[in-house]
């Protein structure tokens, strides 16, 4: 049976301070953290003059990632869930406490920031992609254990010989389930984190980390997705296959494509 998490962790009067909210904030802290340890690997640490790495280059793509995920989570929700709703009820976009955030919608806003911020640095795009990659799939745990805490996104309904199946039920099914936000945070998060973290530790060609990212994140969604239950307002798409499958196999056959592309080069990662 689902424990019903209480999600709000304090509260102080009339302010309450969330489990969810306190997972982004466990997302930056680990983002930033990473981000430290990633100015030690190739090429980074040897990246000397003006192209060199420093502290300072965290915190800002710490806080312009931030904007991305927020504007962009939102606005591809939006746009890749519930259009039509959205497209009559424009002004309801900024009901961001109202939920629904979207990876996807999140990873495009995500890549507009580190556009404007490896121009604003005169740095190469893909330098900067290859640096934030591996110091993402933490933050992207720390959300599931958020989903988790707020009994939604459960998964579709399980044998009930299975050992770990879970009840949940806000569901409107007293049926087990997968619970699939716990095996989204051992895929997408901790199991993608540590395929990142030893593919980069090793000089790459420029862009083929950034695009392992895109070949193990969207691999993994695609695999999760056929225990998570599909929104109900979309169920499954063509080929039985849910938004969020149709919304991971362009990551999927993108990343192989720039993962061969980059490949092509003959040098690693460029050095100043």
């Amino acid at each position: 049976m689902y424990p019903q998490i209480n999600p709000i962790a304090l509260q102080l009067g009339p302010v309450a301070i969330h489990w969810y909210g306190l997972t982004y904030l466990a997302a930056f802290a680990l983002f930033y953290f990473l981000g430290t340890r990633r100015l030690r690997h190739e090429p980074y640490r040897s990246l000397v003059g003006q192209g060199a790495w420093q502290r300072k280059d965290i915190e800002d793509i710490l806080f312009l990632g931030v904007m991305g995920v927020i504007v962009g989570g939102r606005l591809g929700y939006c746009l890749f869930y519930k259009p039509e709703f959205y497209l009559t009820h424009p002004l309801e976009i900024l009901y961001v406490w109202q939920g629904g955030m979207s990876f996807h919608g999140g990873m495009l806003g995500v890549i507009g920031a580190m556009v404007w911020f490896s121009h604003s640095r005169a740095r190469p795009f893909w330098q900067v992609m290859d640096f934030v990659a591996p110091c993402v799939p933490t933050g992207l745990a720390a959300g599931r254990v958020g989903n988790f805490i707020n009994g939604e996104l459960w998964g579709r309904f399980s044998s009930p010989d299975l050992p770990w199946g879970m009840v949940f039920p806000q569901s409107g099914s007293m049926l087990p389930r997968h619970p699939s936000q716990i095996y989204q945070f051992l895929l997408e998060g901790l199991l993608l984190f540590a395929i990142m973290w030893l593919y980069a530790r090793k000089e790459r060609k420029e862009g083929q980390v950034a695009s392992m990212f895109l070949i193990g994140y969207g691999a993994l969604r695609f695999f999760a997705e056929y225990f998570r239950e599909p929104d109900d307002f979309l169920g499954l798409r063509a080929l039985s296959l849910s938004q969020g499958q149709w919304l991971s196999v362009p990551m999927v056959i993108g990343g192989i494509a720039l993962w061969f592309w980059f490949g092509r080069s003959k040098t690693v990662a460029a050095r100043a």
